[in-house]
């Protein structure tokens, strides 16, 4: 076991002559830090504590030799602002500081993890596994503590005020396709689609669970105990007004949390939901490696579906709020995503959409719903038809416009759900049964029955009985 005593006694060394150098940090900034006499017992003790062999991400090559980097040590440390905050006259927890700088040394590096900012007022405490993800609600000391330098918390100028996030809900999870880094260089991330296609087995379940709306505000990399990149402007306030001790109003910025609401009795009904429905997807894409040709389609339809739905409900800002531009686009979205899972690989390309129609009808129980369903999937069918040639759209009040958006979007809510309940995972293709369904009753009832069962055991928030 490493000896860390020696190490902690030279940072508290270290912080002491801060006090006697100059205030205005411009003029102690990491490069000049570096160079003061002392920092070579600074290093020295890195070097005992945490020796190359262990901590290779620590040190660089200079004039030949293997030494402990400054930049890593003073800027991604946090030890550079901690020395200019005492230089400044800021009372500064310098025990505290010894020991994060120490566990920054000596600590193994620790695994990338992604951590998606999500709209939304969840209770103190949840967490829910999600399949390698976990949806978690976190304190503000708690996101502290995935920074390398707790201590500072509420102290470093410009930092984000953690306090914004405090009950703020989280999916994170381990990124094995990024390597750590504690050199202090952190490129932009261009690699791969948009954050809701990336992690979209995380979020179906999600926004399945409710028809409120759910958003990712930010996406961004964390290394426990090491990097935490998220900035203020990552982070969508709003003003609310409360009394001062006198009664006067007074403003504050809180976090924007959108209307997705759990309270804490919905808590176990969503876990058991989201556990059903992730072992539902999870079943479907284990077909992508099947040796099969119908679960491995089936497994990118799915995905397809997903991607085009959560990109759908990214670009919808409210409940009944799209950008003009880019109302029209939404059906595409829509339409792609319900011909992905409605769709049957023997399928002719002539009366498609009217086959669409029908199955997508079939999921629903009732001859209401299913005059409905048709309705609104024969007028995306149309928007989409007349926006991708270019023909002239009808004319319609924006209001009219946006509420045919919301029902198209709630609708394939449960088209999606509905599939995933019936899906099998065999070789078995779930089309010709719902075409069947028409003007089979027996066979209308083996569509009903299995969705029936899941509803009664693992409702979601809106409760849409089968």
């Amino acid at each position: 076991m490493e000896d860390t005593s020696q190490l902690r006694q030279a940072v508290l060394t270290w912080l002491e002559q801060a006090c006697g150098l100059p205030s205005i940090p411009q003029d102690i900034t990491d490069v000049a830090l570096a160079a003061r006499p002392e920092w070579e017992a600074l290093s020295n003790a890195v070097v005992l504590a945490a020796p190359i062999s262990d901590h290779r991400d620590l040190y660089g090559k200079l004039t030949g030799d293997w030494l402990p980097r400054w930049p890593v040590l003073l800027g991604a440390s946090g030890l550079g602002d901690a020395t200019r905050l005492i230089a400044q006259g800021t009372a500064v927890p310098v025990e505290e500081v010894a020991d994060n700088f120490v566990a920054f040394c000596t600590a193994p590096a620790s695994g990338v993890e992604d951590w998606l900012l999500l709209t939304g007022d969840l209770p103190e405490g949840t967490r829910i596994p999600l399949g390698r993800y976990t949806l978690q609600t976190v304190t503000a000391n708690e996101l502290a503590q995935l920074g390398p330098m707790p201590a500072l918390h509420g102290l470093q100028p410009g930092g984000l005020d953690l306090g914004l996030l405090a009950g703020a809900p989280f999916v994170h999870a381990p990124n094995p396709d990024r390597m750590p880094d504690r050199r202090g260089t952190h490129w932009f991330d261009f690699t791969g689609p948009r954050p809701e296609a990336r992690h979209w087995r995380a979020l179906l379940p999600l926004i399945l669970w409710s028809d409120d709306l759910l958003h990712i505000d930010a996406v961004f990399n964390v290394e426990p105990g090491r990097y935490f990149e998220l900035n203020q402007n990552h982070v969508p306030t709003t003003l609310q007004t409360y009394p001062d001790r006198y009664g006067s109003p007074e403003e504050f910025e809180v976090r924007a949390t959108g209307s997705f609401y759990l309270t804490s009795a919905d808590l176990p009904r969503m876990q058991a939901f989201c556990s059903a429905v992730t072992a539902k997807i999870d079943a479907v894409m284990d077909g992508a490696t099947s040796g099969r040709s119908l679960p491995r389609k089936r497994a990118r339809r799915l995905e397809r579906a997903a991607r085009h739905l959560l990109q759908a409900y990214q670009r919808t800002h409210s409940d009944t709020g799209v950008w003009e531009q880019e109302a029209d686009e939404l059906h595409l979205d829509y339409v792609i995503a319900l011909e992905a899972l409605m769709a049957s690989p023997n399928d002719k390309h002539e009366g498609i959409s009217e086959k669409i129609r029908t199955r997508t009808a079939a999921l629903f129980p009732t001859p209401r719903l299913r005059e409905l369903v048709k309705s609104a999937v024969q007028k995306a069918y149309s928007t989409r038809s007349k926006y991708v040639h270019g023909d002239l759209l009808i004319d319609q009040e924006e209001s009219e416009k946006l509420a045919e958006l919301r029902e198209l979007r709630l609708i394939m809510r449960q088209v999606v759900l509905r599939w995933l309940i019936l899906t099998p995972c065999d070789t078995e293709d779930l089309a010709p049964r719902l075409d069947a369904a028409a003007d089979c009753t027996s066979c209308k009832r083996a569509i009903d029955e299995p969705l029936r069962a899941f509803y009664r055991e693992t409702p979601p928030q809106d409760d849409i009985r089968a």
